[in-house]
């Protein structure tokens, strides 16, 4: 994978503004923060979490890992809730996922398909040639 980065350009912080990969390609639908039996527990930071284990096993479960995530859409209901839990949000990241950091949009909406969900999250990965 090749992250682009142009010229002159401050580099994103978390996130990258494109990356170029090549291979076999895994698409995750939108993952949301609840256990194997489907119960939500806790909020935000809590179901983040919970979302992020479950990537990495659904990736897993295709060979791949989390270094091969292109590509994440979070959707979240609530921007004022995410961006006062920022720094404990990118501390879990970072714990599950490395220090690779895709290409990434956040999105706040009205509410999500479960009711009790609060992020759910799209993923494209890209296991290299």
């Amino acid at each position: 994978m090749k992250v682009l980065q142009p010229d002159g350009w401050p580099r994103p912080k978390g996130y990258a503004n494109g990356i170029a990969a090549r291979g076999e390609l895994i698409f995750l639908a939108g993952i949301v923060g609840w256990d194997a039996e489907e119960r939500f527990h806790g909020g935000l930071v809590v179901q983040f979490r919970q979302a992020l284990n479950n990537i990495v096993t659904i990736l897993a479960s295709g060979g791949a890992r989390p270094e091969h995530v292109v590509r994440m859409t979070w959707y979240v209901t609530s921007r004022d809730d995410y961006l006062a839990n920022d720094r404990e949000i990118g501390a879990i990241y970072r714990e599950i996922m490395g220090r690779n950091f895709p290409v990434m949009a956040v999105v706040q909406v009205v509410a999500l398909m479960e009711a009790e969900a609060v992020i759910e999250i799209e993923v494209t990965a890209v296991i290299p040639d």
